[in-house]
């Protein structure tokens, strides 16, 4: 059994979505598995992980347009404002999307359909640094 762990800084500039699959291949490619599977964790409670299409831009925006409409920043209802407007529906963001993704390893590959790609979703207006843990582990 192989396994490695490493940490992946992403550097946002602002709420969008960054896509981070190339990095994951280079990580899979290094572990040096054949079969088994990759493990992402976002480390972070106003930033979170999702697969998405990757083929057509359009699919995020309608996915961050979503969010806003289901978490709106500046709701007078949020009791959570410590950081600004944004600091609330960005946690509320986070909650309804993933923290952790686990994608299979097939052939040393990682097994994505053809359109499928991970993404960080910031969540915050202001640029930020976030680490992604990524774990693989197979044979």
């Amino acid at each position: 059994m192989r396994q490695l762990q490493e940490s992946l800084r992403v550097s946002t500039r602002g709420r969008g979505l960054y896509e981070v699959t190339d990095d994951l291949r280079r990580i899979v490619a290094a572990a040096g598995v054949d079969v088994g599977q990759c493990t992402v964790f976002c480390r972070h409670t106003s930033a979170s992980l999702v697969i998405q299409e990757n083929a057509d831009p359009s699919a995020a925006r309608d996915l961050l347009a979503w969010l806003e409409r289901i978490a709106p920043d500046g709701d007078r209802a949020y009791t959570h404002t410590a950081e600004g407007p944004d600091d609330m529906p960005s946690h509320l963001r986070a909650a309804v999307t993933r923290s952790a993704e686990t994608i299979p390893v097939r052939s040393g590959a990682l097994v994505l359909g053809t359109w499928q790609g991970l993404f960080l979703a910031e969540h915050r207006l202001a640029p930020h640094t976030r680490e992604l843990v990524v774990h693989v582990i197979g044979q």
